[in-house]
């Protein structure tokens, strides 16, 4: 019987060294931002109860995910999304958590559907969420983090725009025009931008609106500016952007409508301004999450920035380019003694320098290949014939500056 080839499963992903140095730049840009604006790190099981994710968002979420039962018959499912275990979180501890917090976590998540670009069944997202506080300084905070830290990424202000909406404005508007069937509006009104202004008008008489009503929507989803709508929350929230200097980076864009049973107040997308992909990031203000899960009625504002559609952008502006590792010292030997080279690395090692050397007595110019390829900014000759205790000779691979001194010269040199 032919034994047949491992398959990766579909949807997912091999971390290769090289992949894991960017994936690794990419946690450490998005782990640096979020403690640069004062958020504190949680984590959670990578599995829940089934009744969580159904508790959010009702039976038909289950096609959509990865569940099983246990060996003790209890409906399990792997996490699709953190935000339900953040307010498990939050139930349990109750009062005990001094409100309001900001927290962040970078949780692998699962979700079983159709695998395409942009979009796997397995993925790592960034999750910052503020709980405990009413005020739009939460959700201003929230969009400076995510501008600051596509700043950090070296990507521009010509490179993507925040498009931010607001479920209250927009449930507004419907009310005056006196519409029946909101929940029916809505999904037309997040893909306004991908059809003509006469197709639009033609799906909302489709869905029960008149002609002028449907003109008076479309109209009234033109507005581009703050000056053009009534919304004292969303002038206020573009204000304290400004003052926070990220006026150039968001704008009004009345398209954005985010999770229908989720979110019930500003919502805001981050989508690069070529739209040539999905949107980066996504969320805004859900504030009957805890309450809809047994637990207490906790106002929260959050988003989540997947991994996946963020390296396609960064890869697109080349600036995914670490291919080798930043390994500080490569040890060498010219004789391929084995011994000292074990003896020169545990000395570095023990100042807290990392370094790596030949596991086999290779030709001295074979090491420095090696010293190459593992992507070494210098290179230290255990037994050359300057060498002594303490001090030895280097070569700075960059510059090809040479020389013999002590460990602490050559970290200096480095």
């Amino acid at each position: 019987m032919k034994i047949q080839t491992p398959q990766l499963p579909k949807g997912t992903r091999d971390f290769y060294p090289v992949d894991m140095r960017v994936q690794n730049h990419i946690f450490s840009v998005w782990r640096q931002a979020a403690l640069k604006f004062g958020y504190e790190e949680y984590e959670g099981p990578i599995f829940e109860h089934l009744e969580l994710y159904t508790g959010k968002s009702g039976e038909e979420i289950v096609s959509q995910l990865y569940n099983f039962m246990d060996k003790g018959d209890r409906a399990l499912a792997l996490r699709p999304e953190m935000t339900p275990t953040l307010a498990r979180m939050v139930i349990q501890k109750g009062n005990e958590l001094r409100k309001p917090f900001k927290w962040f976590s970078i949780p692998r998540l699962f979700r079983y559907e159709r695998a395409q670009k942009g979009r796997l069944r397995e993925f790592f997202q960034l999750n910052l969420d503020i709980i405990g506080t009413e005020s739009i300084s939460a959700e201003a905070d929230l969009i400076s983090a995510i501008a600051s830290m596509l700043f950090d990424f070296g990507l521009t202000e010509k490179d993507f725009y925040i498009g931010v909406s607001s479920r209250r404005l927009l449930a507004s508007m419907l009310e005056k025009l006196e519409v029946k069937e909101p929940n029916l509006v809505y999904p037309l009104l997040d893909k306004r931008l991908k059809m003509s202004a006469e197709d639009f008008e033609k799906e909302l008489r489709s869905v029960g609106l008149s002609e002028d009503k449907a003109k008076k929507l479309n109209a009234f989803m033109c507005c581009s500016t703050i000056e053009e709508i009534d919304s004292p929350e969303l002038k206020e929230l573009f204000e304290l952007l400004k003052a926070g200097g990220f006026e150039n980076c968001v704008k009004l864009d009345l398209s954005v409508v985010r999770g229908l049973a989720y979110y019930t107040g500003i919502v805001f997308e981050v989508f690069d301004k070529n739209k040539n992909m999905r949107a980066i990031a996504g969320g805004g203000r859900y504030d009957n999450l805890t309450e809809t899960l047994g637990g207490q009625k906790i106002t929260g504002v959050g988003f989540g920035m997947g991994d996946v559609v963020l390296a396609d952008l960064l890869a697109e502006k080349n600036l995914l380019s670490q291919k080798k590792s930043n390994l500080p010292v490569f040890i060498a030997s010219f004789s391929g003694d084995m011994k000292i080279l074990f003896e020169t690395a545990a000395k570095f090692r023990k100042n807290e320098i990392a370094c790596s050397h030949s596991l086999n007595a290779v030709k001295f110019g074979k090491q420095l290949e090696m010293a190459n390829a593992a992507g070494a900014k210098c290179v230290v000759f255990a037994d050359g014939e300057k060498s002594k205790d303490g001090v030895w000779e280097y070569k700075i691979l960059s510059s090809g500056e040479q020389g013999v001194d002590c460990l602490e010269k050559i970290l200096e040199a480095l």
